[in-house]
């Protein structure tokens, strides 16, 4: 898979009527089939997440832009396969860089919640969405009643609580999109790998619900015995391939340290 790039002229859901999709040739078991760079808007354009530090992919961004003038690129979290590429892109482009971790900005004051970014006829509205990571942000695209998650919602299977997020802040960013989505009659889910959610309240129905059932599964395998994050991962992972193991023993650890606060 390697080199892999879907086309945005391609049936595959990768688009909407103002965001194109251009998928980052990193495919992997934390990437699926690769990060989305997401373009979005027409004569202006805001880009969403460069990507890795790629320079074939980043060029192959810039070529597909063609006339059109980046007026912003925004990280929706500081994690190398959406940033890496960030610095590299903002020179070829001349753009600023805007993130929530002041470390991944580049000649911009970042982002927080509430900020409305502005390009071409087009908004992207900030949401605060901390879990996967402690700097994640989802963007609201309110022509395409749309809205760009990150990592926080993936395109399929479900997103790791990174070692820098933390699951009480994601549970509570999976309720707060749930109930915007819901608010703002959202169409759409762009994520961050994996192709667009068409039915966005029952993708994120279905987050939620599975997290409360793996905590469920978690609060068993302790009462049964189980103690450290790889015996619990040897329970309630039983029936999943075992080099997915020390991913699943990350998302435990998040999980564990949750049960312990309650």
């Amino acid at each position: 898979m390697s080199g892999l790039y879907i086309p945005i002229d391609t049936p595959d859901g990768s688009r909407t009527a103002h965001a194109e999709n251009l998928l980052a040739p990193n495919p992997g078991m934390m990437t699926l089939d690769g990060t989305n760079t997401w373009v979005i808007g027409t004569n202006e354009v805001i880009v969403v997440d460069p990507g890795p530090s790629d320079e074939s992919h980043l060029l192959r961004v810039v070529a597909h832009l063609g006339e059109r003038r980046v007026r912003h690129i925004l990280l929706t979290h500081g994690h190398h396969d959406h940033s890496g590429g960030a610095k590299r892109f903002a020179e070829l482009v001349g753009a600023p860089v805007h993130a929530l971790d002041p470390l991944h900005r580049l000649g911009s004051e970042g982002l927080t919640d509430g900020d409305v970014v502005k390009a071409g006829g087009v908004e992207l509205h900030v949401y605060a969405t901390p879990g996967h990571s402690f700097d994640s942000l989802c963007f609201w695209l309110p022509e395409d009643r749309a809205m760009l998650t990150g990592d926080t919602v993936l395109g399929r299977g479900t997103t790791v609580i990174a070692q820098d997020g933390g699951l009480t802040d994601y549970l509570h960013s999976l309720d707060r999109l749930r109930k915007t989505a819901e608010d703002l009659g959202a169409d759409a889910l762009l994520p961050g790998h994996g192709p667009v959610l068409a039915n966005p309240l029952s993708a994120l129905d279905g987050y939620i619900t599975h997290r409360r059932e793996r905590l469920d599964q978690i609060r068993q395998a302790r009462k049964n015995g189980a103690r450290t994050p790889r015996e619990v991962v040897e329970v309630v992972y039983a029936d999943v391939d075992r080099s997915l193991w020390p991913v699943a023993e990350i998302s435990v650890r998040a999980q564990l340290d949750y049960l312990a606060g309650e």
